[in-house]
């Protein structure tokens, strides 16, 4: 079976790498050659908006699935028109995820707590907003808003003006700036006959909207209860297949969903060492319509991120037990370039050796444990 990716970045490698041991053949689609899953499977080049050249990646495989959520609907869908060719996950979870208003919306149908939010188009509108959800608050791009890009905060009403004169112009969502105890993703795989396979929460920690920390398993058990229905509810609603992760933030013992994305995430990254089937295998067991793999961890798991620059490979591997992942990318500020990843038999042993990792690195991520 030949699975199609659009969008050949590190989560496509990853999914590349999982699904050469179970007999499968990829056929990627980016806008470069010079991209990190090109070590791994052929790459069509060309726009994501290409109908013609989408349609050439559909017809030369079974099912297409992305790497990135910021992918035309339109165009997946006119490329694939009058095709066998499976699209997963399906095109309303990608819809829904490219659009803070959708996500907003589907949380509050499923009864899924969110924070106070507004849609605003114009700058009466926010002035608006402001006044009825108070501030602070976080103004958002709806749209092509990831790893801290396209926000706001707003304190003010001078950040107000500020902020509308950065952001203006486009539809944009306000809502209000939640105190968090925790940030952490929940992770999910449906597959095409309705199965369902959930992972142990994930805290995480960030750093100018970038992800920089994440262990797992972080489960006060009151918690996961509320992850695992939350998940349960969307991937139910959405007729889900592949994996799906949300974020929540956390506050006084209660989950408030921020947002979703209808893909492999980079909070699951622990799962390729840290669990018994990593998220990218069974991300590729949904879709192509092969049973789940168990989800339950095998440690206690700590996935360090690598922004702007890759360390000495000698430096990460120095301390004992950790995995490296080089993505091949050439350096520049605030990219993802890699991560490592360690496994330890308690949590108390991974939150040492992480501190010991994290020294040895000379890299410091504000409140972990």
């Amino acid at each position: 079976m030949t699975i199609g990716i659009v969008g050949a970045g590190q989560l496509g490698r990853m999914l590349a790498l999982a699904g050469v041991p179970l007999g499968l053949e990829f056929l990627f689609l980016d806008r470069s050659a010079q991209v990190p899953a090109a070590a791994l499977a052929p790459v069509l080049v060309g726009e994501f908006t290409d109908r013609a050249l989408l349609r050439r990646l559909a017809k030369r495989s079974e099912v297409l699935t992305f790497d990135w959520e910021n992918i035309s609907v339109a165009a997946l869908r006119g490329a694939t028109r009058g095709l066998r060719t499976r699209i997963a996950p399906p095109l309303r979870a990608l819809a829904t995820g490219q659009d803070r208003l959708r996500e907003k919306r589907l949380f509050e149908r499923l009864g899924i707590p969110t924070t106070r939010y507004a849609a605003v188009d114009t700058h009466a509108g926010l002035l608006r907003a402001a006044e009825r959800i108070g501030m602070p608050g976080v103004l958002k791009t709806r749209r092509m808003g990831y790893d801290g890009k396209g926000q706001a905060v707003i304190r003010d009403r001078a950040g107000l003006d500020a902020a509308w004169r950065t952001l203006g112009g486009t539809a944009l969502l306000y809502e209000e700036l939640v105190p968090l105890d925790a940030e952490v993703s929940a992770l999910g795989v449906r597959g095409r006959n309705g199965a369902l396979a959930l992972y142990p929460l994930t805290r995480n920690w960030h750093a100018d909207g970038i992800l920089r920390l994440s262990v797992a398993p972080w489960a006060p058990p009151a918690l996961e209860r509320q992850a695992r229905r939350h998940l349960r509810a969307v991937l139910g609603e959405l007729r889900y297949v592949g994996t799906l992760a949300i974020e929540f933030f956390v506050r006084n013992g209660r989950l408030i969903a921020n947002e979703l994305a209808p893909r492999v995430h980079n909070s699951g990254h622990w799962t390729i060492e840290g669990a018994v089937t990593s998220q990218f295998e069974n991300h590729l067991r949904a879709i192509a319509g092969l049973p789940l793999g168990a989800t339950a961890a095998v440690g206690h798991a700590a996935m360090v991120n690598f922004i702007g620059r890759m360390p000495q490979p000698t430096a990460v591997l120095a301390e004992p037990g950790v995995h490296l992942h080089d993505y091949g990318k050439t350096p520049r500020p605030g990219r993802k370039l890699g991560h490592c990843t360690l496994v330890a038999p308690t949590a108390r042993e991974r939150d040492r050796r992480t501190r010991r990792l994290l020294r040895a690195l000379a890299l410091s991520v504000a409140g972990t444990p």
